[in-house]
């Protein structure tokens, strides 16, 4: 077995170990700090037994991935490769806002948190940063990259700036947009994470890049860790991500695209979180077009396919199937792009 594959599964169980063995503290710990979810009142009615489900369990995962990327990328670290810090703390800079946002939350008893606003120009904030920093480190280039026609489109830097910041604030938000039922997140979330992994994988064993050894180990960190979360977070849930959570899961995962230099995958491992997304756009723009009317019986679509009869464990099972096969299908696309084949 090649050591690289035997990092990335040794790395995924520890993280697991450690995202369930911290879930059996904290999710009584936030039981005995009140910190419930509120349901938003014009969601569904029968959501609203979940009414006061302790929130903030991304934590689980976020710690996790924390303790086994500075651990096992330790030594590359020390040695200057910074890739796999740089991202995570560019993740745990949006489970800040989150948490921010949860932490408001709480404290008003009630469905909102920080403005959108507020939320808004401190994402922009962060992915500005991100991309700049990415750019002057050498790992990002501001050309994007075709999956599966194996050729490149050229921007000035400035246009991609402007693109990739889009494409982050918009994915972040997906994300979060996804976290409606029990599970559905993280569910969805685990096969894109191990897509990144082989990917990362892959390019390390066929063209040893820079960096891609340690993304390799904080993509399978992640996943290791969602497994641990899935372990309270699955129907019926004794805890949920909140936005901690989702919003580090949603910079995870452009961090992740934009460290391999692909944010054009997006397109198809994130296929869930645009179809979610979509959904809503449509619902709210069709509802205020005709002054009322509907095409969806609610929005997003896995409460559309709720009011349709599905249970919240078929919706699960079907968005997770399906972001499934779109990254191995993401897979192909990404395996020309490494010189080495």
């Amino acid at each position: 077995m090649d050591p690289i594959l035997l990092k990335i599964l040794v790395a995924a169980v520890v993280a697991f170990v450690i995202s369930a063995v911290i879930g059996k503290f904290l999710v009584p710990a936030l039981r005995r700090w009140k910190a419930g979810q509120s349901i938003k009142e014009d969601g569904p009615t029968w959501h609203m037994s979940k009414q006061g489900t302790p929130t903030m369990g991304g934590l689980m995962f976020i710690l996790a991935t924390i303790i086994v990327v500075l651990v096992f990328n330790g030594p590359a670290i020390l040695s200057g490769d910074w890739t796999s810090v740089i991202v995570l703390v560019f993740a745990l800079v949006f489970g800040a806002i989150g948490f921010l946002d949860d932490y408001a939350k709480i404290k008003k008893k009630e469905n909102t948190g920080l403005t959108a606003g507020q939320k808004f120009l401190l994402q922009l904030a962060a992915a500005i940063l991100f991309i700049v920093l990415l750019r002057k480190c050498g790992i990002l280039s501001p050309n994007l990259y075709v999956p599966f026609f194996g050729v490149e489109l050229h921007l000035p830097w400035v246009v991609y700036l402007i693109f990739a910041v889009l494409v982050i604030t918009g994915t972040v938000n997906a994300v979060n947009i996804t976290d409606g039922l029990d599970g559905l997140s993280s569910s969805v979330t685990l096969p894109v994470c191990a897509f990144f992994a082989a990917a990362f994988g892959w390019a390390w064993v066929k063209w040893q890049q820079s960096g891609t050894a340690g993304m390799a180990v904080f993509a399978a960190a992640l996943f290791g860790g969602l497994v641990g979360f899935l372990v309270y977070n699955h129907y019926p849930a004794k805890v949920f991500m909140g936005d901690t959570g989702s919003l580090f899961l949603g910079g995870a995962v452009c961090g992740m695209a934009f460290a391999l230099d692909m944010p054009l995958i997006l397109i198809l491992v994130g296929i869930i979180y645009i179809i979610e997304t979509l959904s809503d756009i449509i619902q709210v723009t069709y509802f205020k077009a005709t002054h009322g009317k509907r095409i969806f019986r609610m929005a997003p679509l896995h409460h559309h396919l709720e009011m349709g009869g599905w249970n919240e464990k078929k919706v699960v099972f079907v968005f997770a199937s399906i972001s499934l096969v779109f990254c191995i299908l993401a897979f192909f696309g990404v395996m020309g792009r490494f010189p080495a084949l």
